[in-house]
């Protein structure tokens, strides 16, 4: 039973990765069929993103992979969402700094995460592009991966509940399928797992994915190529630290303020 809990945890993401996959082919064969052989790459892209995240908050949630109560919120724990928002501010420039001191890739990898970062920016510049990535993909994000496979592996494993949120952090930073973007989602699906672990909802991480979203999506519009360094932003290498640590002066005392305020949901392991 505990290796199905297990392997269930896997087969979330790879349900949620194939509802990807077949949103993609659906909207193009609907192009085709309506006469439209050649759809833009910018109404096709977000069309699919669309249909891609409907489908998958309607499966998970009728299938009650991620059960839904509204148990946390009737706790009204405002603080708890207003501080989950604040720390997603403080998290966004350390993680840029930190992603910027690794290596170049090689060539191969390389161009597929131009392809990939080619991709994103087509679909934060296309209308509707905010509502997709800003909205929607963090409800349909949470409730797979909290809701649905962190969930399970704390069923599994409750004693072990640190192991659980990396392995589901884990889960989170692969399925994103950008190597250069691994530790970002690594690290962000930890802090959000420790937070749906605390209060049992998923509610935390969508308030935080919906500002670290709108964060890149404003930072896109503001500064639209994807070669966009912080040094390029604030000039000097000496401002591009204090950045860094201004910014940690936001997410530090967030942590800890949210640390005091999150208490463990009950009933439902997801609640809304």
């Amino acid at each position: 039973m505990k290796k199905e809990n297990a392997m269930w945890a896997v087969g979330y993401v790879v349900i949620f990765l194939a509802i990807q996959e077949i949103a993609h082919l659906g909207v193009l064969a609907c192009f085709q069929l309506m006469g439209d052989k050649a759809p833009s790459t910018a109404v096709g892209t977000i069309v699919s993103m669309v249909v891609f995240a409907l489908l998958s908050i309607a499966l998970f949630t009728w299938a009650r992979w991620s059960p839904v109560s509204r148990h946390w919120i009737m706790t009204r724990p405002w603080g708890v969402l207003a501080w989950s928002a604040v720390a997603s501010l403080g998290v966004v420039i350390p993680s840029i700094f930190v992603q910027e001191l690794f290596p170049a890739w090689p060539e191969a990898i390389q161009r597929y995460i131009e392809a990939m970062e080619a991709q994103a920016a087509l679909l934060l510049s296309t209308t509707g592009g905010y509502a997709v990535v800003c909205l929607l993909a963090p409800v349909a994000e949470e409730l797979v991966f909290r809701g649905a496979a962190l969930r399970t592996l704390l069923a599994w494993q409750p004693e072990r509940r640190w192991l659980m949120i990396t392995l589901s952090a884990l889960l989170f930073a692969l399925a994103h399928l950008n190597p250069a973007q691994l530790l970002h989602p690594f690290a962000i699906g930890l802090l959000l797992g420790w937070m749906y672990e605390r209060t049992g909802s998923i509610l935390p991480g969508v308030v935080f994915h919906w500002a670290n979203n709108t964060v890149a999506y404003l930072m896109f519009h503001a500064y639209p190529s994807t070669d966009i360094r912080l040094i390029d932003i604030f000039s000097q290498q000496q401002h591009v630290v204090m950045a860094v640590f201004f910014s940690l002066l936001i997410f530090l005392p967030a942590i800890y303020e949210l640390n005091r305020r999150m208490n463990r949901g009950k009933g439902d392991r997801v609640s809304s």
